[in-house]
């Protein structure tokens, strides 16, 4: 039978390749049977993504709060849930989750939370407090497009 670790891995990839060709519903069971497994906090996380492709918030939050239980220093999730939380119009309880993402210990890419944190600035019209976040996005990967093109956006609106 092998490593449980191994073989919820290999589902955690086929998982993913999945999701990324649109296929959700075998993407959700493949983390599921990793989960199964072996939980971690990124099959948790990503099964939580799968769901909010299809619009559901509330099962894509309820993952990530799960991930968190297992690992709570894993950034991801709680990027994710300030995201779902932006996409519901919930901007005031977005922004904890996504300072908590970007200070986490665990998090290869806090400049998406960053990014996240300047877009509600930006939508409640804090043109100061998004350029700053976009800045620190920027810092984090300065590669970001999406923070360098916000950042564009906001300056343009300073003249």
């Amino acid at each position: 039978m092998g490593d449980p670790r191994e073989r919820a891995q290999e589902l955690f990839s086929r998982a993913y390749q999945a999701q990324m060709q649109g296929e959700l519903h075998q993407a959700i069971a493949l983390y599921s049977e990793s989960i199964q497994l072996y939980p971690t906090a990124e099959a948790y996380t990503f099964r939580g993504w799968a769901y909010s492709f299809q619009g559901d918030y509330a099962r894509a939050i309820a993952e990530c709060l799960r991930a968190i239980e297992l690992d709570p220093e894993f950034g991801n999730p709680y990027n994710d849930i300030g995201a779902y939380l932006i996409e519901q119009g919930r901007l005031e309880e977005a922004v904890p989750w996504l300072e908590k993402a970007a200070r986490s210990e665990r998090y290869a890419n806090p400049c998406f939370a960053l990014f996240n944190l300047g877009r509600i600035y930006e939508r409640k019209r804090l043109l100061a407090k998004a350029q700053e976040q976009y800045e620190h996005a920027l810092q984090a990967n300065a590669q970001y497009a999406p923070a360098r093109k916000a950042l564009t956006r906001i300056r343009a609106q300073w003249n």
